[in-house]
């Protein structure tokens, strides 16, 4: 089974399917291709029909192999694959719960995309909260303590008690909050320290600040607070 990602640092999509993929323990191996090079869409479309990443190839499914691309798609793809994993949480109005707030994820939330690109190697301080961006915030905020006060049932510091695909979905959230100084409450801030912490995101993290490239362009705009990359070198 491999995986095809863009950069670490930068890749949100990428972070998500990677992260269930690490933490339910599934053999994989990836490959990077990093963005806005020369060969950067050639490489893509070597793997991926849509000439975007990620995509999954999996040599030893059933008919000879599948070719997977999105997140959502990927993660669903290794539930089916892996039942035994508990991927998703458990429970019918736990498992509706969890799809219905990762499909908004994935379908929803321009203006933090647009206003904030995930970016882990730099800190910026926080930019003007318009009302758009104050609305995606809100209800991001609104998502997380429902799931956490209906169905985490102090099981866990996670969405559903213990960390699922919904958490993975949100990662790429959570390092938005945390990059661009976002003002949130307490408990939000409390639950992405818990994302912030698993050892998945962790490794991942640690390989992207081990990565040659960089994008200037996801800087425009933002003044830095912290450079993370700096300061590890």
């Amino acid at each position: 089974m491999r995986l095809v990602i863009a950069n670490k640092l930068y890749s949100s999509w990428s972070l998500r399917p990677w992260l269930v993929l690490r933490a339910f323990d599934v053999p994989f191996e990836e490959t990077v291709i990093p963005l806005r090079q020369p060969d950067t869409k050639a490489r893509i479309l070597a793997h991926s029909p849509t000439g975007k990443v990620p995509v999954l190839i999996d040599g030893l499914a059933e008919g000879g192999g599948a070719v997977v691309w999105e997140s959502l798609a990927i993660i669903s793809y290794l539930s089916d694959r892996f039942p035994e994993k508990g991927i998703w949480p458990k429970g019918a109005a736990a498992l509706a719960h969890a799809k219905s707030i990762s499909m908004e994820m994935h379908a929803g939330f321009q203006t933090l995309r647009q206003t904030c690109p995930m970016n882990l190697g730099k800190r910026f301080a926080a930019p003007p909260i318009t009302d758009d961006l104050k609305a995606n915030l809100d209800r991001i905020e609104d998502m997380w303590r429902t799931a956490r006060t209906r169905y985490g049932n102090g099981a866990g510091p996670f969405l559903f008690g213990a960390f699922t695909a919904a958490d993975a979905m949100f990662a790429p959230v959570v390092t938005r909050l945390d990059t661009y100084s976002l003002p949130v409450a307490a408990d939000t801030r409390a639950y992405m320290d818990a994302v912030l912490g698993h050892p998945a995101f962790a490794e991942w993290k640690a390989a992207a600040f081990r990565e040659p490239w960089r994008i200037s362009d996801y800087e425009i705009g933002h003044t830095v607070v912290d450079d993370y990359l700096k300061a590890a070198s």
